[in-house]
């Protein structure tokens, strides 16, 4: 299905192995059992990191030698919030550059804007934001562990990492519960493993393994947090389910945890997401269905490349306020239609209905959405 295809696109140049926010409990000394959980789970990646060569898959006698990439995507979205227009252009370059054969270099910009009509002039207007979303650097040190450092998206939930993008999303609005977990702009600074493996012939394991340090530069501020992510993938069913925790080491040293599941039933073009998280400034919970009209048998080849989307969320405020969650408890419902053009271009028209306790109103979404891919020099293999 072309949104599967379209994250898998997106992760695999990364040179991943595997693969994005409500009330905590009060913070209390960290018990023992997570004292032991963590130092287990260190010497287990510790033994995978130094038991496997890093080039075990690689052909025999056949050294592919990688060339940096410079991919992203650029959308044109229109809005109405509650009957005001919003104009948002935005662009996000991603370049990936191969050290050898073993590290990679990335980093994603945005450039975006929020245009608006001022009061008592008719044209839009609004300043662009420039934002360094992630710098990283990656260590390939065998085909079950990456190790990075530098500032990368933190691993909180799935819609942070593998949904974000304009391209990829089939819902232009972010979940109401997006900012739980992910940190004051959305990355972390500091050190990451992640990786995946075959825990059994009937299903793999993907985890992530994060610590952030404390920053106030801002736009690149991150809170200093430690948690991981652990997700469970079972191929014969399409079906991976997770969760993911965290612990803050600052402030109220709060706890935050969610869950999530991703399932394509084999014989649908159907892709049903859902997320759940909890913290100390909120809780909260999405829904989502998307489902591809290839099948509909009267006039296929119009309807192909059309997808419907339903969407169904609630927010319900924590005891402590985030300027990034709405301050009061949320409903919202959504659905829309896509439409693909080719690989990359999309096209897409949304109508939402929120209720909360502040009144309620209506939002519409249009958008038209590119993702590019340009090598930056010729692959060869030696």
């Amino acid at each position: 299905m072309p949104d599967v295809q379209a994250a898998t696109a997106n992760l695999i140049p990364r040179l991943r192995i595997c693969h994005g926010r409500g009330g905590s409990l009060p913070h209390r000394s960290t018990p023992p059992f997570l004292l032991c959980g963590s130092a287990v789970l260190l010497a287990v990646l510790l033994s995978i990191l130094f038991a496997f060569p890093a080039g075990a898959q690689a052909p025999p006698n056949e050294e592919v030698k990688p060339v940096p990439l410079l991919t992203g995507s650029t959308g044109f979205i229109t809005t109405f919030d509650g009957g005001e227009p919003h104009l948002h252009p935005i662009v996000t370059p991603l370049v990936l550059v191969p050290i050898g054969g073993r590290w990679i270099f990335e980093t994603r910009a945005t450039f975006e804007t929020d245009m608006v009509q001022l009061p008592g002039r008719s044209a839009f207007h609004g300043t662009v934001a420039k934002e360094f979303e992630y710098v990283q650097l990656d260590f390939i040190a065998n085909p079950y562990i990456t190790v990075t450092v530098g500032r990368f998206l933190t691993p909180f939930g799935i819609f942070n990492e593998r949904l974000y993008p304009v391209w990829i999303r089939n819902l232009q609005s972010d979940p109401l519960i997006l900012p739980i977990g992910i940190g004051p702009s959305n990355a972390s600074t500091g050190v990451m493993l992640r990786g995946g493996f075959r825990a059994d012939p009937k299903f793999n394991i993907n985890y992530a393994v994060y610590f952030s340090v404390l920053s106030t530069a801002s736009p690149v501020n991150s809170d200093r947090f430690a948690g991981g992510r652990l997700g469970i993938f079972v191929p014969a069913a399409r079906l991976e389910i997770g969760g993911s925790f965290q612990h803050g080491l600052q402030d109220e040293r709060s706890n935050a945890f969610g869950f999530h599941a991703l399932w394509q039933p084999p014989i649908l073009p159907l892709d049903i997401r859902s997320e759940y998280a909890r913290s100390i400034v909120g809780r909260g919970y999405w829904v989502e269905a998307a489902y591809r009209l290839s099948q509909v048998p009267f006039l296929q080849n119009e309807l192909r490349r059309a997808q419907v989307v339903a969407r169904m969320q609630q927010f319900f405020a924590g005891e402590n306020a985030s300027d990034a969650l709405l301050p009061m408890n949320t409903k919202q419902f959504e659905f829309g239609l896509n439409y693909y053009f080719i690989d990359g271009l999309k096209a897409s028209s949304s109508y939402g209905r929120q209720f909360s306790t502040d009144g309620n109103k209506n939002v519409w979404t249009m958008s038209l959405t590119y993702r590019f891919v340009v090598p930056l020099g010729h692959a060869r293999s030696e």
